[in-house]
């Protein structure tokens, strides 16, 4: 199948940099949040191409440096109309922070029960994307990420005397993670398939202990009691994703090796 015309929003953030090491050269047009700030040069960018990959948004990170998180919504939206300008799908870069604390396994059609000002933000995003997406015409697809190994708060914030919660039976907070050629690699496919749904869990199967993670990158830590509400595992329900993609069970030393490649 030949690959659609992509158009990727955010382009110099983590993720799009990501991508832009990763994926072939003419797979995309690559463009920046400054792109936003003129919806006729938005709407240029966006001309001829089938699918729009946003992922400009402010993360946590960013929102503790003033950023707002309103405009994960903003943001999303303009790509939306864009997109309806374009005839093009859009794929919405959201997180596994949707889901808050829930336990089990967490399935695309689970209640959104966010904890954090960024999932709240997300969730937000999401749902202000639907509605418009059915106005316009647009078919959207929230992809809901899962941790990021080495944009993470783990492997990408670990320093000198690095603490990390243990809980009472001994464990560390377990998450869902992806490593980064394979996020690259999996994004690059969905944005050759139509028909996806409307919201999509993006990660590798088996969650994965952030003390491990850390022990497998030779980098040490302390333990600090998890505070009470701390979040034991985010596991993410991947059966959507399995029927559209082969999928390797994430490892520690896995996630670690695919972070050290993307030096």
């Amino acid at each position: 199948m030949e690959k659609p015309s992509v158009l990727v929003l955010g382009a110099t953030g983590r993720i799009g940099t990501l991508l832009r090491r990763r994926w072939p050269e003419g797979r995309a047009r690559w463009e920046d949040r400054a792109v936003f700030a003129a919806p006729a040069a938005l709407a240029a960018a966006a001309r001829g191409c089938s699918v729009i990959l946003c992922l400009a948004g402010v993360t946590p990170a960013a929102a503790a440096r003033g950023g707002d998180l309103a405009d994960n919504r903003r943001l999303a939206l303009m790509a939306l109309r864009a997109g309806a300008q374009a005839g093009a799908r859009v794929l919405l870069a959201s997180s596994a922070a949707v889901y808050g604390a829930r336990a089990g396994l967490l399935a695309e059609s689970a209640a959104l029960e966010p904890e954090s000002g960024y999932g709240r933000a997300k969730v937000e995003m999401e749902q202000a994307a639907a509605a418009l997406a059915r106005d316009l015409g647009v078919a959207v697809t929230a992809l809901r990420i899962g941790n990021i190994a080495g944009l993470d708060a783990a492997l990408g914030g670990w320093r000198p005397g690095f603490m990390l919660d243990r809980f009472a039976d001994g464990t560390t907070p377990r998450r869902s993670y992806i490593g980064m050629a394979t996020l690259a690699d999996q994004l690059d496919r969905l944005c050759a398939m139509d028909g996806l749904p409307a919201a999509l869990n993006l990660a590798q199967p088996g969650p994965v202990e952030m003390g491990a993670l850390l022990e497998a990158a030779g980098l040490a830590w302390c333990p600090r009691p998890a505070p009470p509400g701390a979040i034991p595992e985010v596991a993410l329900d991947l059966a959507q994703l399995a029927l559209r993609l082969p999928l390797v069970p994430a490892t520690p030393a896995g996630l670690v090796a695919e972070w050290r490649r993307a030096g």
